[in-house]
């Protein structure tokens, strides 16, 4: 199989590492996780990651139930930071060279994110898992995800859901759902899909990336949507 991308970030949920467990991290979904992105690795594919913290803990969540905002987002950010290490820690396991860059400065356990140290990364063939959001409160990790992938000059970004592909409605609840295969941004931000935050979805619009929206339910969904096979939905500029 031929990749079409040279360069990705790969968005993935913190609930993508529960497996069946009701809190924190399944191991052996991790361990499936690093498989899946040093099969992509080993086509010569540079990677970037980022990863959520909704599986210890969600920042608007808590705010919502009386937490400060700020500090429930800083936490939420900290909580990423516990994930990229999981993951990191089982890439180098599996011979992948790995590093983790912070938009907060935790120095004992992972850099702090330098643009000009990230590109070095990338050119020696790490991989990036970028953490601890932005490093600012009121930020999604989606909109991380889209700032790393433009400063990073991504090809694309591919953002790992429960469901395969974009639909007009949740299609766990109805199953008369619409999936699309293709949209562009400016469908999903008129008809309001919940794709990724307002903030995300224009940046990457403008930046020109693509995203594609992909499930994480078998051994090969990473290296069949690097090499646009299977199913899934891709968000891009038209015209």
């Amino acid at each position: 199989m031929q990749p079409v991308y040279k360069r990705i970030l790969l968005k993935l949920s913190g609930e993508g590492l529960m497996g069946d467990k009701p809190f924190g991290v399944d191991i052996k979904v991790v361990s499936l996780l690093a498989e899946q992105i040093k099969n992509v690795y080993d086509m010569g594919v540079q990677i970037c990651l980022v990863v959520g913290g909704g599986n210890i803990f969600r920042g608007a969540k808590e705010a919502a139930k009386g937490l400060n905002r700020s500090v429930a987002d800083q936490i939420g950010m900290m909580a990423t930071v516990m994930n990229a290490l999981f993951l990191q820690d089982e890439l180098k396991r599996q011979g992948v060279d790995a590093v983790i860059m912070s938009g907060l400065n935790m120095y004992q356990v992972c850099e702090p994110y330098l643009y000009r140290n990230a590109i070095k990364h990338l050119e020696e063939k790490r991989v990036i898992i970028f953490a601890g959001g932005t490093g600012n409160p009121y930020f999604t990790t989606d909109t991380g995800a889209s700032l790393r992938a433009s400063e990073m000059g991504c090809d694309v970004i591919l953002k790992s859901t429960q469901v395969n592909g974009v639909y007009d409605d949740d299609p766990r609840v109805n199953p008369k759902a619409k999936r699309y295969d293709e949209i562009s941004f400016d469908e999903v931000l008129s008809k309001k899909l919940k794709v990724m935050d307002l903030t995300a979805i224009t940046m990457a619009k403008e930046n020109n990336i693509p995203v594609v929206v992909f499930a994480q339910n078998s051994e090969t969904s990473l290296s069949d949507v690097v090499c646009a096979k299977g199913k899934f939905t891709i968000i891009k500029n038209r015209g």
